[in-house]
């Protein structure tokens, strides 16, 4: 690993003991970011929002042992992913048997081994890149580079979980390259790639917000994800796709409606309750598409 992409590489310490975390911290913060809590109430609040890549998390605390962080961490899709090394004064077998069953991945025992400590932290959050590398390119399509559909179905279920919590809105575009058959027929399918690809980039791009999320959905379909917008915002980003599309330029002679490639895009907001899943979403965007696609293609539905 380099050493950049080592540092940027987050470790969360959990420990009562503020002795335990400044040893653990010197022996660490020069090659990683370091952060810490004094309790497991608190680990588990700061976590959702600081997304570390390895917990370092001390067994014996009071209120909320180790053992039970971690058996909450687990138990949450969301941090369920992230390794935990056990910090332990204790050697009994069936401690060290108990953390590894609850999803620990290794031990750290005290007092501390300097030569250990970082040996097993390096070892771990390699692995966790690796991990995370497999992941990003599982979730990436392999012609366009932006994410597909698999990435778009498991973001828009979090934005949706999210917002049902929260009470805000979400907004989903869906669009469409307007009769890409056609193209496909008139220039071939290694350039109907050329045109897939600069479209999906003109896509992402147009996107305002670091949230906003631009996915492949499906042969020439696109789909975006625009957390916390209502319609009117939600339309202007439509707007930008558009325009961004059109100034691409690229040639359609085949095209029933425009001597360049132009896309349909249809828009659906929803706020999310209890009783609504994500598909009604969908559902409503792909209503629009095809309203957009009725009244003639390049323009917008919502």
């Amino acid at each position: 690993m380099s050493g950049t992409a080592q540092q940027e590489q987050r470790i969360l310490i959990v420990d009562d003991k503020s002795l335990n975390i400044q040893v653990l911290n010197e022996l660490l913060n020069n090659d990683y970011h370091v952060f810490f809590s004094t309790s497991g109430v608190d680990a588990l609040e700061r976590i959702p929002g600081l997304k570390p890549d390895l917990i370092l998390l001390d067994i014996m605390m009071p209120d909320m042992d180790g053992y039970e962080v971690c058996r909450r961490l687990k138990a949450d899709p969301e941090s369920a992913d992230i390794p935990v090394i056990f910090i332990t004064a204790m050697t009994e077998e069936d401690n060290e048997a108990e953390g590894l069953n609850l999803g620990a991945v290794d031990y750290i025992t005290k007092p501390f081994n300097p030569a250990i400590v970082r040996l097993r932290v390096k070892n771990q959050l390699e692995l966790k890149r690796q991990r995370d590398l497999l992941s990003q390119l599982s979730l990436l399509d392999s012609l366009t580079g932006i994410a597909n559909r698999r990435s778009f179905d498991e973001y828009l279920e979090r934005e949706w979980r999210r917002a049902t919590r929260t009470g805000s809105l979400v907004g989903l575009i869906m669009l469409d390259i307007d009769y890409f058959k056609n193209y496909n027929d008139t220039y071939g399918h290694a350039i109907g790639d050329e045109c897939l690809k600069a479209v999906a980039k003109s896509v992402e791009t147009a996107l305002e917000r670091p949230a906003d999320f631009a996915a492949r959905y499906g042969g020439e379909e696109f789909a975006c994800v625009l957390p916390e917008t209502d319609l009117q915002g939600a339309v202007v980003i439509a707007e930008h796709i558009k325009a961004a599309v059109r100034r691409l330029d690229i040639p359609h002679s085949s095209s029933q409606i425009a001597p360049y490639v132009t896309v349909s895009i249809g828009v659906s907001v929803m706020l999310p309750s209890s009783g609504l899943q994500p598909k009604a979403l969908i559902e409503a965007a792909d209503l629009m598409l095809y309203d957009a696609k009725h009244k003639g293609r390049n323009r917008i539905s919502a």
